[in-house]
């Protein structure tokens, strides 16, 4: 076979004085007659086309269908059984099954799109749980600065709550500077070790 013509945009209309013998068509073509399958394709090709159109909806997958059913008339036109029905409606019946199974495909296709993209979609931030964590760090600094002496605990307070410089905290405790840094520096390794953190 040398091919498939492109599916008619219109009605086929047979050549010679009246319709083709589709049954003696197929017989042909399970021989190997492309003239018989020519002449089927151009009798039938519309009405296949217009079926397969109506079930996968969209022009481009029709020609696809059509052109794959055709090609499967061609290879199993020897499967053909005038007993079991007429010639056109096993080549219909075969034109539906591939339309179908391209629709199938297709859904197929979105489904595992659909779930590789719900599996693999970044996790959304949970600020629930970082407020939580926040909450739970805040207590035991809280915690931590309660086992400060008083010096220790208000020279901290105004240094990294209140955000003075060491020479601001020193003038509002009429200190030193160095004694102020000191306090803030003993403070902030007391508070280390109530906390358990490393050095």
């Amino acid at each position: 076979m040398t091919g498939i013509a492109p599916v008619p945009s219109g009605p086929s209309v047979p050549g010679g004085t009246g319709a083709p013998d589709l049954g003696d068509l197929f017989r042909r073509t399970a021989r190997g007659d492309e003239s018989a399958f020519a002449a089927m394709y151009d009798a039938t090709a519309a009405r296949v086309h217009g079926l397969v159109l109506r079930v996968v909806r969209d022009p481009a997958q029709a020609e696809e269908v059509t052109q794959e059913a055709y090609l499967e008339a061609w290879r199993t036109a020897s499967r053909f059984d005038p007993a079991r029905g007429s010639a056109l409606s096993w080549l219909l019946t075969l034109a539906h099954r591939r339309a179908v199974d391209r629709v199938r495909s297709a859904e197929a296709a979105s489904r595992r799109d659909a779930t590789y993209h719900d599996q693999n979609r970044p996790v959304a931030h949970d600020s629930t749980a970082e407020a939580a964590a926040t909450k739970i760090e805040a207590q035991r600094v809280r915690q931590a600065m309660g086992t400060l002496t008083d010096v220790q605990r208000e020279a901290l307070e105004l240094a990294y709550f209140g955000g003075y410089t060491h020479t601001e905290v020193a003038s509002m405790l009429d200190l030193p500077v160095g004694t102020a840094k000191t306090r803030i520096r003993d403070g902030l390794i007391r508070l280390r070790d109530a906390m358990g953190v490393g050095a």
